[in-house]
């Protein structure tokens, strides 16, 4: 039986946030774009926060080029921005490539980024599509890579680079692919089924295990290949994405929101106006045993 833990549990490091996504702990710190604020934000292990970047349109994942320049996906323009000192600089120009808004996104050692995308805008309730992930290399050039994904949301590399799995949210999978030298995807494969969890934001952990966020079931949970499911976390709002950090890589950030109201009877998924309006975004943490990967 997995080892489960309640809402109660978790200590509670910032509130009071719009919609909080695209967790790294990177240089000694969380950063995680605020989509409905147009943020990036820099959170301490003390709870100190700092804006990276503001007046963004719904930013969303995060990650940085080999030179320490930051990447930020753009998600309705459907574009990858890149810091360049105190301006942002086209990075690459997915519109073509993609049919929806963007969201997630991990970079890889060499600077390659591989983005997801809704394949459909269901914000506005359209029915699900399933769609394509786009990898970009440091230059710039942008390319398919994989197709026929359900919603590819959170992605994570394995450490030794030849592994990406990306969580399929509309599937309630994980899938992996071997990536081959040149950035190219094969051998697709489901590295997990989730337990009834809609998989949105992930993170490895250095024993091969996933921590995932759903945001339908208002959980956490710790996945590993295969689908063996050794932790679930409750959470009091939609959790949306998750992070290990901290000094030692064992404090688990989770990030969620009130991404959902109910409407006569039916769920509805809360637009921008709304979160900023609600305001229910926050970061909680847990001490964990493994560290991340």
């Amino acid at each position: 039986m997995p080892i489960r833990v309640a809402a109660e549990a978790l200590t509670p490091l910032v509130s009071g946030l719009a919609f909080p996504e695209g967790p790294r702990w990177h240089d000694g710190a969380l950063c995680c774009s605020d989509i409905a604020d147009g943020k990036v934000l820099r959170i301490s292990e003390q709870a100190q926060v700092s804006v990276i970047a503001a007046g963004l349109q719904r930013p969303s994942g995060l990650g940085w080029l080999p030179d320490g320049r930051l990447l930020v996906v753009a998600g309705e323009q459907r574009q990858l921005w890149r810091r360049e000192g105190d301006a942002w600089a086209l990075h690459a120009d997915l519109s073509s490539l993609v049919p929806a808004t963007c969201n997630d996104m991990v970079v890889d050692a060499q600077g390659r980024a591989y983005v997801g995308n809704w394949g459909s805008n269901y914000e506005a309730g359209d029915k699900p599509a399933n769609t394509v992930l786009v990898c970009v290399g440091p230059d710039g050039h942008a390319r398919v890579v994989a197709d026929d994904l359900a919603f590819p949301n959170g992605s994570v590399i394995t450490p030794d680079g030849r592994t990406l799995i990306v969580a399929e949210t509309f599937a309630g999978r994980l899938s992996a692919f071997d990536i081959a030298d040149d950035g190219t995807l094969s051998r697709r494969r489901v590295w997990a089924t989730t337990d009834g969890a809609n998989p949105d934001g992930i993170c490895l952990d250095a024993d091969g295990a996933i921590w995932l966020a759903s945001p339908p079931s208002s959980e956490v949970i710790r996945v590993l290949e295969g689908g063996a499911v050794t932790h679930r976390i409750k959470t009091a709002a939609n959790a949306v994405a998750c992070m290990l950090g901290g000094s030692d890589r064992r404090s688990l950030f989770i990030l969620s929101t009130q991404l959902f109201d109910r409407v006569d009877g039916r769920r509805r998924f809360n637009g921008v106006q709304r979160l900023r309006e609600l305001r229910a975004g926050r970061i909680d943490t847990l001490r964990v045993d493994v560290s991340g990967a």
